[in-house]
């Protein structure tokens, strides 16, 4: 009897075959096989959004191959990713096959291992109408959004746009935190702070004003810390109380889609899609020494915490046999699935949490490894029992003010001894240091006291990982939706990098007034996320699919006939960003332009000047070659690297980034490298001059 089984990557077939046998021959489908038509809408508006699915171009010697397979089998089963978009490829499947669509043939591995793979082939079922139905219905929502808005978009503002139902808002949410910054006001305040030390120690320790006669200080200029100085200048102080107490610190939950680029984002620097890349290498299986294809993860797009009995009793066991008994906590920890998530898979973790990432680094690739890495630590260290910090919090008195301190140390590291997530900005914060020994009634040595001026700081702009965050938060878009959305609305120029910061262009400022003024709706948070529940109602058979849309497009074919009347005739021109760099052959302040090899400078007074230039992004290095300028550049693939403004007679280039600081020796530049061997150098070859980053 011959059997088939039709998954969607040519690695998870092969991960797959090994654990199946001679028996079985399994084949990819290489993804999606039929789709909307990329040429018109698709999709009959007038006739139930009837879609009309046509094979991908490209796919016809893929789908002869699958038909003649077929046709040869006894028994075939469709073993496509297990979500949603994994469901309608099978449903796909089955239709271009001729395969009844409530035979029991749809099998789903959420750990592509041995066990995995025989527990779904053991548990064969009926491809899920109601997952396929959302699908089609976010699909259809998606073509009907975009395909009807983006010809508005190429006629009202300039040809190439787009519009999308997650788009939008994701830019929308990058425009407005920009117009908070722009708007933001910054505030003086000022700190007090003081250096002490206790009797019989050296130990120097901080201390910060808090309060006088009970009542919290708030020091607005530098006229009131003086005052402040003063009244504190000689005065005696005085350790008024000391707390001490146990603090828990838990660990963080096994990832899921969103936290597993968020974190990937802040600790390796990764990308969403570079992120995702990896993590669907390792779910459908690696070459790994001694193994052969193994999936080493299980799957990867999932917003459930979920883990399986079996998975927790090997991490328990690795960290018995690691770690020792006590850094098991007393009782199985649980972590809590919001209400929001579908609960289909379990969370992200090793599908053999005894196989260490060390065991594995030969048959990895980099990003892999790292992920990996990441992964397994994460899902082991959840495991783990929590670590117990002994803090100390002292008040101490001078005159009628009183000033704080804190610190802690580690009492037991349980989970810590392997990973602690990272967190954003001021989020990673920690009260720190041990205190000395401190005893009411101790007086206490004065060092310094000092008052220091400060600003309230904006919001800041959100990275990859804060904008993931802020997405799930306001349940906008689903965990597979997350990487191809940040990469569209980079790729079509409504938002840019500045270093690791998302910052909205004049084009995704423009795009969106636009669509706020017009479809308030399609950019609004709020209605973004109700659609996005009742797609979720469709999934879970709680909702027609046809009605879901029916009820969408009435309103949204009015507002988009009332939005071609308002703008009739109306062309809006997306302003030039101007720079200080002076046009050498008209006098004007030339502007930025975008071509097609990226941003470039143009004179503004074209057609009259047709002068242009590159953008060149200066940095504070000089050449340690010819004591040119060093200038920041990218390579053809994009990455960053710095080099001498007198290329290509000066050959000097470097990966490391040029600073400020000069050579203490030679007076030279000095450049940072970063990573695990990173360092501050000198770059003149003659010079051995170097230190640590944290020196």
């Amino acid at each position: 009897m011959s059997n088939l089984v039709i998954v969607e990557s040519p690695a998870k077939a092969k991960t797959i075959q090994k654990y199946l046998g001679k028996d079985f021959d399994v084949i990819a489908s290489m993804g999606h096989i039929r789709d909307l038509p990329k040429s018109r809408l698709g999709v009959d508006v007038d006739n139930n959004f009837e879609p009309h699915y046509i094979a991908i171009k490209g796919k016809e010697e893929i789908i002869r191959n699958l038909k003649a397979k077929a046709k040869k089998s006894d028994q075939i089963y469709l073993a496509t990713d297990p979500d949603r978009e994994g469901e309608a490829i099978s449903w796909h499947l089955a239709h271009l096959l001729k395969i009844p669509t409530d035979d029991q043939n749809r099998v789903t591995f959420n750990e592509i291992t041995k066990s995995g793979v025989q527990s779904g082939m053991d548990h064969p079922r009926k491809i899920d109408q109601d997952l396929v139905d959302a699908q089609q219905a976010r699909r259809i929502l998606d073509r009907i959004v975009g395909y009807k808005i983006s010809p508005f978009l190429w006629k009202k503002i300039k040809s190439g746009l787009s519009g999308g139902r997650v788009q939008s808002v994701a830019v929308r949410m990058i425009v407005d935190r920009e117009e908070e910054i722009r708007a933001f006001k910054a505030e003086e305040y000022w700190s007090i702070d003081a250096k002490l030390t206790a009797k019989g120690s050296r130990k120097v320790f901080a201390s910060k004003l808090h309060s006088k006669d009970g009542e919290k200080v708030e020091i607005k200029n530098e006229e009131q810390a003086n005052a402040i100085l003063a009244d504190l200048k000689d005065a005696p102080f005085i350790v008024a109380n000391v707390k001490k107490g146990v603090r828990k610190k838990t660990p963080a939950p096994p990832f899921i889609t969103s936290t597993l680029q968020q974190e990937a984002s802040r600790r390796l620097g990764f990308q969403a899609r570079r992120t995702m890349k990896a993590a669907q290498e390792l779910y459908e299986g690696v070459d790994v020494e001694g193994m052969g294809p193994t999936g080493l993860i299980t799957y990867m797009r999932t917003d459930s915490l979920r883990i399986s009995d079996e998975a927790r009793a090997e991490s328990e066991a690795f960290i018995v046999e690691k770690y020792g008994k006590q850094y098991l906590p007393q009782t199985r920890r649980v972590f809590k699935t919001k209400s929001s998530a579908q609960d289909a898979h379990e969370a992200i973790r090793p599908s053999m949490p005894a196989l260490t990432p060390d065991r594995v680094k030969g048959s990895l690739t980099s990003d892999q490894f790292k992920l990996y890495k990441l992964i397994w630590e994460r899902f082991i260290a959840s495991q783990m029992a929590n670590a117990l910090l002994d803090t100390v919090s002292a008040d101490i008195s001078a005159n009628n003010y009183t000033f704080k301190s804190s610190g802690y140390s580690v009492k037991f590291d349980g989970f810590t001894v392997l990973y602690e997530e990272s967190k954003d900005g001021s989020e990673d914060s920690e009260e720190s240091g041990v205190l000395p020994p401190l005893t009411v009634g101790d007086p206490l040595k004065v060092k310094s006291l000092d008052g220091s001026q400060h600003f309230t700081q904006p919001p800041p702009r959100y990275t990859e990982a804060s904008i993931i965050k802020a997405l799930e938060e306001n349940e906008i878009g689903r965990p597979s939706t997350y990487a191809p959305t940040i990469s569209t609305i980079l790729t079509r120029g409504y938002i840019e990098r500045e270093a690791k910061q998302l910052k909205p262009t004049a084009l995704g400022e423009i795009t969106t007034k636009v669509l706020s003024e017009n479809f308030a709706n399609i950019v609004d948070v709020a209605f973004t996320a109700k659609m996005e529940k009742d797609l979720d109602r469709v999934e879970l058979g709680k909702a027609n699919w046809v009605k879901t849309l029916d009820h969408f497009y009435k309103d949204f074919a009015k507002t988009l006939e009332a939005a071609e009347k308002t703008l009739d005739g109306t062309k809006i021109k997306v302003p030039d960003e101007e720079t200080d760099v002076v046009c050498e052959l008209c006098g004007r302040k030339m502007v930025i332009k975008n071509g097609r090899y990226g941003k470039f400078l143009a004179c503004p007074g074209f057609p009259e000047c047709r002068n242009t230039k590159k953008i060149v992004q200066e940095t504070p290095g000089v050449c340690p070659i010819c004591k040119g300028k060093v200038l920041a550049k990218k390579s053809k693939n994009g990455k960053s690297y710095f080099g001498c403004e007198n290329n290509p007679k000066c050959s000097f280039m470097t990966w490391d980034e040029p600073l400020a600081e000069k050579c203490p020796k030679c007076d030279a530049s000095l450049f940072k490298k970063r990573g695990k061997n990173g360092k501050i150098y000198c770059g003149n070859e003659n010079c051995d001059y170097e230190r640590g980053l944290k020196d």
